[in-house]
């Protein structure tokens, strides 16, 4: 699924450069799950947002299914992100004023989905697999935070995408709710034989995955 060489990536901020990726090679397979951990300030963040098309390596290359991420166009690299990628983050990241199901058929949008019946059938399917049907009408404010984070885990698979990469998805969660998210996110992995990237700091997430690997200083050690 993903094959990167030689991957460094340098922050510019006047004179002073920071490297955030020095050197990184991995390669990924189709349907794993591999969980990446270090500490704050080491690259995992910056790794993940080059997976996700979200930044451009400075030197080195990030291949999708054979597609060089950092050589594509903008456009084309908009149309990655939308149909083959779903990103799930600490912060949930949802519209307050939006309801549970209006925040994930938001993400129907770039797909340009047609018909409102169509968009409504798949927006209820997603909140079904995440347990959630019942809360659809519900704003976040009125949803607990690992409700909110189900909400956005619907959002992120509710384009069908071939990849989900999570920042932190238990970052805001007490222990018990933790472990249900990473329970349900077990789930639909095995289920929809998504490729799964997740960086965390949290061991129990390290200890579920089927591969892990330690960001330190920009450099990544895969075990």
């Amino acid at each position: 699924m993903y094959e990167l060489s030689g991957v460094s990536k340098v922050y510019r901020a006047g004179a002073r450069t920071v490297e955030a990726l020095s050197g990184v090679d991995l390669t990924v397979a189709d349907g794993e799950w591999l969980a990446i951990r270090g500490r704050t300030g080491h690259g995992k963040s910056t790794l993940l947002n080059l997976l996700g098309g979200l930044d451009r390596p400075t030197a080195g290359r990030v291949r999708l299914e054979g597609l060089d991420l950092g050589r594509l166009g903008d456009a084309e690299l908009t149309g990655v992100r939308a149909h083959a990628i779903g990103f799930v983050f600490q912060t949930f990241n949802l519209v307050p004023t939006l309801s549970a199901a209006e925040n994930v058929e938001a993400a129907l949008i770039p797909l340009r989905v047609t018909g409102a019946a169509r968009r409504r059938r798949r927006v209820a399917a997603a909140l079904d697999g995440v347990g959630l049907a019942d809360r659809a009408a519900h704003l976040p404010a009125e949803l607990s935070g690992g409700q909110q984070q189900r909400v956005a885990i619907a959002r992120a698979l509710v384009k069908e995408p071939k990849v989900l990469l999570a920042d932190e998805p238990t970052g805001n969660l007490d222990e018990d709710t933790r472990d249900e998210i990473i329970a349900l996110m077990e789930r639909l992995w095995r289920e929809r034989g998504l490729t799964l990237v997740i960086v965390s700091h949290d061991g129990a997430i390290a200890r579920r995955a089927k591969r892990t690997a330690v960001m330190s200083r920009g450099r990544l050690t895969v075990r």
